[in-house]
């Protein structure tokens, strides 16, 4: 059973990630494209859909190895955020913040089913040296 706490850190982890989605299309095709027209670059955006439906049925598999994959748009918004200018710099440290939203959200969320499996581990060893 989820505690109110755990829906609230579940809630943060969908919005930031379909905020982290919504703002890379709308980068690469409107608000600061690297080519004027758009770009190729929002192809970028496919690695994040591929954990959207895990994330949203709780998957907690994919929370964990989605909460690794958003650590590369975390290094392209440092990188972008410090090296370009203007509207895409801003650009660059949005997504930062809503990567680490997400990571901070994954972690929160998957600590007490960490610490239930280390407990269970430790139990197991236990009842073996017995």
């Amino acid at each position: 059973m989820q505690t109110q706490n755990q829906k609230i850190i579940h809630l943060g982890a969908v919005c930031s990630l379909l905020a982290l989605i919504f703002l890379c299309i709308a980068w690469e095709l409107l608000l600061a494209p690297v080519r004027p027209g758009g770009s190729w670059l929002v192809l970028k955006v496919i690695p994040l859909l591929l954990p959207l439906r895990g994330i949203l049925k709780r998957d907690l598999y994919t929370m964990q190895w989605s909460s690794m994959l958003i650590l590369l748009y975390f290094a392209e918004g440092i990188v972008r955020g410090m090296s370009d200018t203007g509207l895409s710099a801003t650009l660059g440290w949005i997504e930062v913040a809503l990567v680490l939203s997400f990571f901070i959200c994954v972690i929160a969320y998957l600590r007490p089913y960490k610490k239930a499996a280390k407990a269970l581990a430790r139990q197991a060893l236990q009842k073996e040296t017995e």
